[in-house]
């Protein structure tokens, strides 16, 4: 409950009375409430209760005679606040570490995370978890009714913490692969976000010229009683047909974009065709290997160190790899690794992963610490990532240029040819 005090004397602050235990299927609702203590002080807050009649009891219970008991209003729109990211569930993670190891109780936690949290949603799913958590379940009972924000590799971790009684370790752990991983994330879509937004724009431009400068051109041109060069002829029926039907160009533009976008979702084939093709691109195709396997090897790391047997940890792992390739390829060495297969030489059979991996896999193997080794192979990758980027970012940047004055500037030189061809017989 929040409660704030509005009064002319000094006010002495109370801790809130504990709010009951909250049954399995019940459904509470946000009331606002105003009202008087013993002592005339005004007092304001909201709380969840199942209506506002036991809300009313509960507060005289408390010693405040309310005067106003509401329901909060809510949105025109349904809930306000943007859908929970995945940086929401990095920062959730880093939060919930630091206070338990703080020695902060679970409940506690979850209420100063919940009710500090600027996304509604965010807050609302907090605060059921807590709920469910005061409700008998346990932390990874509670999560796993949340599937889409902590998938299952969140899970499992943390209930293998639970089971030996490092939640706390645990939760510190996940804390730091989530930032490493959304920050690996940040970095691949930096990389391919640019190029593609710059070409979208370049796009944009050479349609309105097409549809509102070269038909003023074209008027011009009609005046010459002259042959057009076979370049602007070429433009001018360009812009010609854009104009006539730029409807259907953006209804098959948006059309395909969405066919693709909803084909490449439910077609596991395509998703794999796709992928395999993305890792043979040039420069962008290094990235993407790299990229795959800081994520195998961070992601095995911290499975491996919370306690989760090998063969679940890499049945978990090949969904977090982000590429369907890398993702059979991981099933495959879970097969193997399950008959007895070393990990290194499961990865050998799949012929994906460097030779400098599958050797440290073994070095980490033979010396007992997988772990540690696949924590810095992480690091090695994950840094490579980081100076790919940079030098994709320098090579993209004249590539661009080149393309933007290839399509508008060839637009406009197409555009003053006939101009040129004019003065050249004056």
């Amino acid at each position: 409950m929040s409660i704030s005090r509005t009064a002319a004397r000094k006010t002495v602050a109370r801790k809130p009375a504990a709010a009951a235990p909250v049954r399995a299927g019940v459904t509470l609702d946000t009331f606002v409430w105003e009202g008087t203590d013993k002592r005339g002080t005004k007092m304001k807050g909201e709380q969840q209760a199942k209506n506002a009649n036991l809300l009313r009891a509960e507060l005289r219970r408390m010693g405040i005679q309310p005067s106003v008991v509401k329901a909060k209003g809510k949105p025109l729109f349904g809930k306000t606040g943007k859908t929970i990211s995945a940086k929401d569930i990095a920062v959730f993670s880093r939060q919930l570490a630091t206070m338990i190891k703080s020695g902060v109780p679970v409940v506690q936690a979850l209420e100063i995370i919940g009710s500090g949290n600027k996304n509604p949603r965010m807050a609302d799913m907090v605060n059921s978890m807590r709920l469910d958590i005061e409700g008998g379940s346990s932390i990874s009972e509670a999560l796993a009714k949340h599937p889409v924000q902590f998938d299952e590799l969140f899970q499992n971790l943390v209930r293998a913490g639970e089971s030996a009684g490092v939640l706390e370790t645990v939760l510190d752990t996940i804390a730091t692969y989530k930032e490493n991983t959304e920050k690996l994330k940040g970095k691949i879509k930096k990389a391919l976000f640019y190029p593609a937004a710059v070409i979208a724009v370049a796009i944009i431009v050479s349609a309105i010229l097409l549809i509102f400068v070269v038909p003023q051109f074209e008027a011009v041109f009609a005046d010459f009683g002259a042959d057009l060069p076979a370049f602007t002829q070429m433009i001018v029926a360009a812009s010609e047909f854009m104009v006539s039907y730029w409807w259907v160009v953006l209804g098959l533009a948006a059309g395909g974009a969405f066919a693709f976008i909803f084909t490449y979702k439910r077609s596991v084939p395509m998703q794999h065709a796709i992928d395999r093709m993305m890792l043979k691109i040039p420069v962008i195709g290094p990235l993407l290997h790299n990229a795959s396997i800081a994520r195998f090897a961070r992601t095995l790391a911290t499975t491996f160190r919370a306690g989760v047997p090998l063969v679940e940890a890499l049945d978990t792992v090949a969904g977090a790899t982000g590429n369907t390739v890398y993702e059979k390829a991981v099933l495959r060495m879970r097969d193997d690794v399950s008959v007895g297969y070393q990990v290194n030489m499961a990865m050998k059979q799949v012929n994906l992963f460097p030779h400098m991996v599958v050797q440290m896999t073994a070095i980490g193997e033979e010396a007992g610490a997988l772990d540690t080794m696949l924590m810095k192979v992480a690091e090695f990758y994950e840094e490579e990532v980081n100076n790919a980027v940079d030098a994709l970012s320098s090579l993209l940047e004249p590539m661009i240029m080149v393309f933007i004055g290839g399509l508008v500037g060839g637009m406009v030189i197409g555009m003053y040819l006939p101009i040129f061809k004019l003065a050249a017989v004056v």
